[in-house]
C-alpha cells in the first residue's frame, strides 16, 4: 500500500494536476474568506465553509478522475492487478494519496483565518475596527474544519469508485461532478417554500429521504460548533461503502 501511495503522491506533482488543484483551491478559498468575513464585517466563518463546499464539485473530480482511469488508458492496470499488493491496499493507497492532497489544501487554507484573529485582538485592545463579534469563534472553526475534511473524504471515495468504472478521465470527471453536485444541492429542495411560507415538498417521507441523501443536511451542526456523531458516522460510512465497491470492482476484474 505504501508503494502505491508514494507513487500516486509523486504523480500528482510530476504532472500539473497537484499544482493546479492546490493553486485554484487556495486562491478561491482566500477570495471567499475575504468576501464572507472581512468585506461583510463579520467574524462568523459558517458561510465561508459552506460556500467552500461548492468548490468541491469541480475540484475533487480533478483529484480523483485519474486515479484508476489513467491506469486503464495507459494499459498499466494489469501491472497493478499482478503486483504483490492486495486490492484493498491498492485502493487505499490511491485513495489516501488523493485525501492527503485534499487535507493539505484545507490545512494550508487556514492561513486565511489568521487576519480574523489579528483584527479581533486589535479590536479588543481598543481598535476602532467594527465587526459583529470581538474575534472569531474557535469552536466553530474547528468543527467546520473537521466537517469539511470528513465530507471531502466521502466525496473522494465516490470519485475513486467512479474513476474505477471508466478509462476516460474526462468521463470520470463529468460523472463525478454530476454525482457530487446532486448530493450537495439536493437539500435545496427541502428549503424551498411556497407563497404561504410552507415547505414546497410536504410529504415527510420524501423530505426525510432527501435529507438522508444530501451531504449538506449534516454539515450545519459543525459550523455552529456542535460535534455531530451521527454525521461523523454517515460520512465515514459513505467513504467505506464506496471504497468497498471499488475493491469489489477490481476483485471482479482480477478473477474475472
Amino acid at each position: 500500500m505504501l508503494a502505491i501511495y508514494r507513487k500516486e503522491m509523486r504523480s500528482y506533482f510530476i504532472n500539473p494536476i497537484g499544482y493546479v488543484y492546490l493553486g485554484v483551491f487556495l486562491v478561491f478559498s482566500a477570495l471567499l474568506c475575504c468576501y464572507t468575513t472581512l468585506v461583510r464585517g463579520s467574524y462568523s466563518t459558517g458561510s465561508y465553509f459552506t460556500y467552500l463546499i461548492f468548490s468541491f464539485m469541480i475540484l475533487i473530480p480533478i483529484l480523483t478522475m485519474r486515479l484508476f482511469a489513467e491506469e486503464r488508458k495507459l494499459k498499466t492496470e494489469q501491472l497493478l492487478l499482478t503486483a504483490p499488493v492486495s486490492i484493498p491496499g491498492m485502493v487505499l493507497g490511491k485513495y489516501l494519496a488523493a485525501l492527503t492532497i485534499y487535507v493539505g489544501g484545507i490545512l494550508l487554507s487556514c492561513v486565511n483565518l489568521i487576519p480574523l484573529y489579528i483584527i479581533g485582538a486589535a479590536e479588543r485592545g481598543g481598535s476602532s475596527y467594527s465587526m459583529t463579534h470581538i474575534g472569531p469563534i474557535t469552536g466553530e472553526i474547528a468543527g467546520s474544519l473537521i466537517a469539511v475534511i470528513l465530507l471531502g473524504a466521502a466525496l473522494i471515495a465516490i470519485g475513486t469508485f467512479i474513476s474505477a468504472l471508466t478509462e476516460n478521465q474526462l468521463s470520470a470527471a463529468i460523472i463525478t461532478i454530476g454525482v457530487i453536485a446532486a448530493m450537495v444541492l439536493l437539500n435545496v429542495f427541502n428549503l424551498l417554500k411556497d407563497s404561504d411560507g410552507q415547505p414546497l415538498i410536504r410529504v415527510y417521507a420524501i423530505r426525510s429521504i432527501i435529507s438522508w441523501v444530501s451531504v449538506m443536511s449534516r454539515f450545519s451542526n459543525f459550523t455552529n460548533g456542535i460535534f455531530d456523531y451521527a454525521a461523523l458516522l454517515y460520512y465515514l460510512s459513505l467513504s467505506f461503502v464506496f471504497l468497498f465497491l471499488t475493491v469489489r470492482v477490481y476483485e471482479k476484474r482480477r478473477w474475472g
